[in-house]
């Protein structure tokens, strides 16, 4: 599958929870999955700035998707592990970007580690997970 039928794949199957974050997939390959989301009022914490759970929510569904995208046929996936170091706020109106990369990706387990930047390039946060593959 090329890089714009993984990205079409990803986008015209979205998971109902994606949606509730705005999430949008711009770029899909074997080895990297990009998306994009604005940080709006009800993903914010307080003072309007994005919720630790929306940052990990954002990440865990870039680590599922590439997943995805390097299963065998007929296998599926689910988080095992995840963990989050939050570097720096993304304030409400921002658009964020997480670009997941492989550590591993092996038969019975995927390793991701996700970065999330604001649109001025200051990191956000970055996450690691395993994914075990069903």
């Amino acid at each position: 599958m090329s890089a714009t039928d993984k990205l079409a794949f990803l986008n015209d199957r979205p998971l109902p929870f994606a949606k509730v974050l705005g999430l949008k997939f711009i770029a899909a390959s074997d080895t990297s999955v990009k998306a994009e989301m604005v940080v709006r009022p009800e993903l914010c914490t307080r003072p309007d700035i994005l919720h630790g759970g929306a940052v990990m929510a954002f990440a865990d569904t870039l680590g599922a998707a590439a997943t995805v995208l390097n299963l065998p046929e007929g296998k599926g996936t689910t988080t095992i592990e995840s963990k989050t170091n939050f570097v720096g706020p993304a304030p409400v109106g921002t658009t964020v970007t997480g670009e997941t990369t492989p550590i591993h990706r092996g038969r019975r387990t995927q390793v991701w580690q996700t970065r999330i930047t604001t649109a001025e390039g200051k990191l956000v946060a970055v996450v690691t997970q395993t994914q075990m593959v069903l």
